[in-house]
């Protein structure tokens, strides 16, 4: 899988856990839904958890955790499926700070839109990232410097630059 963040690729500092494969003492690992409670419970100061979550997750199940994590990766089992971004709005409004991960087959032209919604790293799998290469992801980051509705990236959207623009 090809990792990007702030229209790079970057390798990935995270490792993912099948579910039968055994916790480590240290490391940022990422545990799927089902097993974040039992990781949770033998979680040591040594190791950072992240979560791997379906977009149908309830942010409700997740509430209660995401003070001890480090990473939600949001899983997007179609570009056309959008229900990630809702739910990452709703993490980043419930006060989550960590990293907000989206997975799965997205493509360039949605990550204006990751960005405006919280998500600090595209995860994508590597045949869809020959494809669409660095250059594609930072034009796409580049494209719109301002949104119309107010998002968690650095850039205002448009009716706050009206605003300014019409102060004396």
């Amino acid at each position: 899988m090809a990792l990007i963040s702030d229209g790079r690729f970057v390798e990935d500092a995270w490792r993912r856990l099948a579910d039968e494969e055994a916790l480590p003492k240290s490391g940022k690992v990422i545990v799927s839904l089902p097993r974040l409670d039992h990781a949770l419970e033998i979680q040591t100061s040594e190791m950072t958890l992240g979560a791997i979550v379906p977009n149908t997750a309830e942010p409700s199940a997740l509430m209660s955790a995401l003070p001890r994590l480090g990473l939600v990766s949001i899983a997007f089992p179609a570009f056309a499926d959008g229900r990630g971004f809702s739910l990452a709005r709703l993490l980043r409004r419930a006060g989550f700070a960590g990293e907000l991960r989206a997975s799965g087959r997205l493509v360039a032209d949605q990550y204006p839109h990751l960005v405006g919604c919280g998500f600090d790293t595209v995860e994508i799998p590597d045949d869809l990232a020959e494809r669409q290469d660095e250059s594609q992801w930072r034009a796409a980051l580049a494209a719109y410097s301002r949104a119309y509705q107010r998002g968690y990236a650095a850039r205002s959207s448009v009716l706050e630059a009206r605003r300014k623009a019409l102060r004396p």
